[in-house]
């Protein structure tokens, strides 16, 4: 298990936790397309940490529908984690093509012009 050092040197932005509510779409190996409603509760430039009734498998693609500003994007699943309340995963995902404005959040680590 990597050391929390070593996790904060990979992170490439900050995370700000937050309650974002999303619909998350996906295709599973038999095709069959799914919509769950999820929620992002952490997030960053280039990914989130969702709450999702769902486990899709490791590596697979899935699109994010942000529930306030309904823009969509496309995520993959780096991480699971087992769930703490029943039938609710936590899944860890990486945005294919970062949009900075995604979220509809200032990340601490952001510079602007004074």
């Amino acid at each position: 298990m990597a050391s929390a050092r070593a996790m904060l040197e990979r992170r490439r932005s900050s995370r700000v936790p937050m309650r974002i509510p999303v619909k998350v779409h996906r295709s599973d190996s038999n095709h069959d397309i799914q919509d769950a409603p999820a929620e992002a509760i952490s997030v960053s430039r280039y990914g989130a940490l969702l709450r999702a009734s769902f486990l899709p498998e490791l590596g697979s693609r899935i699109e994010v529908r942000h529930g306030l500003s309904n823009e969509v994007r496309e995520f993959r699943v780096i991480s699971v984690r087992s769930p703490r309340e029943k039938n609710i995963f936590e899944l860890g995902v990486e945005i294919y093509h970062p949009a900075k404005n995604f979220w509809g959040v200032q990340f601490p680590d952001e510079r602007f012009p004074a």
